[in-house]
């Protein structure tokens, strides 16, 4: 074989061999290809799985807020069944703050419960709050519109202490002790009430608000100008409160605890006139008549009392009064439709014999509550200003 066929030949083989190369290095592309459309299916697979999971557990939050708004329990024990939260105190103290569409009410309920469990949330609840560097009427306000306060007196008091003791310690050195964040808090929602309740007359003036606070702090007074600021920024802007998160008002009525026609005294002509009366949630409603939706006064059954009185007008009489003589705080719907402030000082109600006034003053007895605020803020108070009484009883004694 000359020289010149083995160069032909070499060409040729070459040439083989390029045409291969080229074959080898069009199928590498297409499995590449189809490598990369492959995986781009995959991705397309994997967002629709997991956008189908995040829908799934959209729906299953909302089930749980219903459930949790209809009863705490039941919303509870599903949210745990379908692992949506864990049953940690964080985990749940976090889906109490951060979820839009909780009942308020129910939120303040559970948290203010005495169990151990519930106690563990309330304080990381508290937590979950930003109060940092806050004036006392700004973390307030933060804090008493994430929930409803509830009614009971042992419940405020574990969720203000709670409250005063988060305040004190993210703002070190504003209050000598959580007892005097306490007395202060109460002094300012009691002070907000006054000033934006048109029901309350008298309202509290800076010197009054001033003075009802002094010696709180660990004995000593709580600096004038700060007192000042917290008055003016209540006066200005009041604080919006939660409501019942849209709870039907006639939901009041339902299964009262007692209900039946009475005799009322008028307040201003003294005639009598039979009324449908209502006994619920520590509230006497009466109506015109029985089944209307909305009732014609409505009596709140705080520091009051009743008592047996044998009116030689009417038999079977009794009256509900408040100590001292003082005009009892009720309102009542005028004919024009108006909602006004009552004027009793007295209730003189009749019922039909012996045995149904018995039963109306033992239910109306066990319905009377003492106002929380009051009783609490007065012992916290004491509490706070002893060392002020024995700061200036050692005075009178070095004195003399």
């Amino acid at each position: 074989m000359t020289k010149k066929d083995l160069t032909l030949r070499e060409k040729s083989l070459l040439q083989e061999l390029q045409k291969r190369k080229n074959v080898v290095l069009k199928e590498i592309q297409q499995i590449n290809d189809e490598i990369n459309e492959i995986s781009k299916e995959l991705e397309i697979i994997e967002q629709q799985d997991s956008n189908c999971l995040s829908t799934t557990t959209e729906k299953q939050l909302a089930v749980g807020r219903k459930k949790f708004n209809i009863s705490v329990e039941k919303g509870f024990e599903y949210l745990f069944q379908n692992n949506l939260i864990n049953d940690t105190p964080e985990d749940i103290a976090k889906f109490l703050f951060k979820n839009d569409g909780l009942n308020k009410v129910k939120i303040g309920e559970y948290l203010g419960e005495h169990k151990q469990n519930n106690l563990n949330v309330l304080k990381e609840y508290v937590a979950l709050h930003d109060f940092e560097n806050k004036t006392l009427d700004a973390a307030l306000r933060e804090f008493l519109w994430s929930f409803r306060l509830p009614g009971e007196a042992q419940k405020i008091d574990r969720m203000m202490e709670a409250f005063a003791i988060r305040y004190c310690s993210v703002n070190p050195g504003v209050f000598k002790t959580e007892d005097t964040c306490y007395v202060l808090s109460f002094s300012v929602i009691m002070l907000n009430t006054s000033l934006h309740n048109p029901a309350v007359k008298d309202k509290i003036t800076l010197e009054g608000f001033i003075n009802m606070n002094k010696g709180i702090n660990d004995g000593g007074d709580i600096p004038r100008e700060n007192l000042e600021v917290l008055f003016n920024n209540i006066l200005s802007t009041p604080f919006e409160i939660p409501g019942d998160d849209g709870n039907d008002l006639t939901q009041t009525f339902f299964n009262p605890e007692k209900e039946g026609f009475l005799t009322k005294e008028g307040g201003i002509h003294r005639t009598w006139k039979p009324r449908y009366f209502i006994l619920k949630d520590n509230c006497l409603f009466y109506f015109r008549n029985k089944g209307d939706k909305e009732p014609t006064g409505i009596i709140p059954l705080e520091n009051l009392q009743v008592q047996e009185n044998n009116d030689f007008r009417k038999k079977y009489c009794f009256e509900i009064f408040a100590s001292g003589g003082s005009i009892i705080k009720a309102c009542k719907t005028e004919s024009d439709g108006k909602v006004v402030s009552g004027h009793h000082d007295i209730y003189r109600i009749c019922a039909s014999s012996n045995e149904e006034r018995d039963d109306w003053i033992k239910s109306i007895k066990n319905s009377i509550t003492r106002d929380p605020f009051y009783d609490m803020l007065q012992t916290r108070k004491k509490k706070a200003t002893h060392k002020q009484q024995g700061i200036n009883y050692s005075r009178a004694s070095n004195s003399t």
